[in-house]
C-alpha cells in the first residue's frame, strides 16, 4: 500500500474530498487500510481522476477487482470522511467512515450499520427507513452519510458503464 500513499501524493491529495470545500481529508494511511481490508491484501492501486474526484482502480495481477472513492458528506456541523468501494460489477463491496468529526452519530462507523449497504446497486433505494436503518441519536449523521453513500455508488456505476474509468 506504501505505492497508494505514493501515487495519491504525486496526484496532490491524501485522500480527496468531493467536495472541495470542505477542505478535510483522510490520511492516507486510513485510505491503505480500508482499500486492503476491503479488497484484501496485494491489491494494486491505480489512482485515477474524474472531473474533480479521484477513484481508486483496484486491482490484483491483470485483474480489476473494483473502485473505491473518497467523499465528505455534511453531519450537524462538521464533515464526515468517507469511502465507497464497489466491484468490477458495480455492486456495492463496502463503505468505511474514515473520519467522523461529531460528537455524536459515530454509529454511523460501525460494521454493524455499514454492513446494509453491501451487495446493493445503483437501482436501489439507499433510503433511510426504506432499505436503511436510522440509529436513534444519529439521525443527521445516518440521513447524511446515506445520502452520500448513494451519490458515490451512482457516480462510480455511471464513470464505469460509460468508460470514464476502467
Amino acid at each position: 500500500m506504501r505505492r497508494l500513499r505514493a501515487a495519491m501524493l504525486a496526484a496532490g491529495i491524501a485522500a480527496t474530498s468531493a467536495v472541495p470545500a470542505f477542505g478535510q481529508r483522510a490520511p492516507a494511511a486510513k485510505v491503505d487500510a480500508s482499500v486492503r481490508r476491503i479488497f484484501g491484501a496485494g491489491a494494486q492501486v491505480a489512482v485515477l481522476t474524474v472531473g474533480a474526484d479521484t477513484v481508486l482502480r483496484v486491482s490484483r495481477a491483470d485483474s480489476l477487482l473494483g473502485f473505491a472513492v473518497v467523499r465528505n458528506v455534511t453531519g450537524k456541523d462538521q464533515p464526515i470522511t468517507f469511502l465507497v468501494a464497489v466491484d468490477s460489477g458495480n455492486v456495492l463491496k463496502d463503505v468505511d467512515v474514515l473520519v467522523y468529526r461529531e460528537s455524536y452519530g459515530g454509529e454511523v462507523a460501525y460494521d454493524a450499520w455499514r454492513r446494509q449497504f453491501r451487495g446493493k446497486s445503483a437501482g436501489d433505494p439507499l433510503q433511510v427507513g426504506r432499505d436503511i436503518r436510522t440509529i436513534s441519536g444519529a439521525t443527521i449523521s445516518v440521513n447524511a452519510v446515506t445520502l452520500g453513500v448513494r451519490r458515490a455508488l451512482a457516480d462510480l456505476t455511471t464513470w464505469h458503464t460509460t468508460g470514464a474509468i476502467q
